[in-house]
């Protein structure tokens, strides 16, 4: 058994010298990066999730028990692997992580702005679209203080930059969704738009490795979480097991789709009713 400490410009020139080997890697940062540059040395690198790693870990962690670990994880003829990303993927996912952190960094701007006008008495609804005219009816009303009127023009601004910032972002985003022809296809799908669609394409593995949609439920963290034991099923709520982002987006669709059938059903079941009460009335004998 061989045990050696390399460091980080040391790997290329060790593994260059190998025979081609199966390595086992833990799929953390970087590891993407390692798996295509080993990868092009001929050997087979495997990426493994830390917690799947974690169990095979002993007492007291240090490098040489992580990879003592990884070692044993990689022995188990049913553990899961990471599939290597590509340097397009990436890219790909640094535009998607771009968006989500405008995204976030917009609500957290909205938010200061609602929360320091209500506390001079300015409100105003919900949604975004309202928060352009509350900061006008702030610039315009000399009751408030100078200071606090001065601080909401450089909120302003910053809000109509971040703006700015992700109506480019999000173009680009339809572009590259407009490019990939799975997107195109995904986007077909009922509560699935462009934002869905190539999150899925950019996150999820190859389909073919989900023998059903049951398991991609399962990877995506949708699924109950099992606790039985005792031959007691007891089933709990869902692992979150998966990409929140991916997740959140998915439920956010199924929940449009059906809160829009329920509301045509609704519908339908009043049109039914009048319909009766319609007929009733003109049958009814006089």
């Amino acid at each position: 058994m061989l045990r050696r400490k390399l460091r980080r410009k040391e790997m290329v020139a060790f593994f260059a010298k190998l025979p081609p080997t199966v390595i086992g890697m833990e799929a953390c940062g970087a590891s993407h990066y390692w798996a295509r540059e080993l990868g092009q040395l001929g050997h087979t690198v495997k990426l493994i999730a830390p917690q799947h790693v974690k169990p095979y870990v002993k007492r007291n962690k240090n490098d040489g028990r992580d990879a003592e670990g990884l070692c044993e994880a990689m022995s188990r003829p049913t553990m899961q692997f990471v599939p290597a990303k590509t340097q397009e993927q990436q890219a790909a996912l640094m535009l998607a992580g771009m968006r989500e952190r405008l995204v976030a960094r917009r609500t957290q701007l909205s938010n200061a702005i609602r929360g320091y006008a209500a506390e001079f008495g300015v409100t105003a609804a919900k949604g975004l679209d309202k928060i352009e005219p509350l900061l006008a009816e702030i610039a315009a009303d000399e009751a408030l203080p100078e200071l606090a009127r001065e601080l909401f023009v450089i909120y302003g601004a910053e809000y109509v930059q971040l703006q700015a910032e992700l109506k480019k972002v999000e173009a680009r985003l339809m572009a590259w969704h407009r490019a990939n022809s799975d997107s195109r296809r995904l986007a077909e799908i009922p509560g699935i738009g462009p934002i869905v669609a190539t999150a899925l394409v950019m996150k999820a593995p190859d389909p073919r490795l989900f023998p059903s949609g049951r398991h991609f439920a399962a990877w995506i963290g949708l699924t109950p979480k099992d606790h039985s034991t005792a031959g007691k099923t007891r089933l709990c709520t869902i692992t979150r097991a998966g990409d929140e982002m991916l997740r959140s987006v998915l439920v956010a669709g199924a929940t449009a789709v059906t809160s829009k059938r329920g509301k045509a059903a609704a519908v339908r079941r009043l049109g039914c009713s009048r319909c009766w009460r319609a007929n009733r009335r003109h049958s009814s004998p006089r």
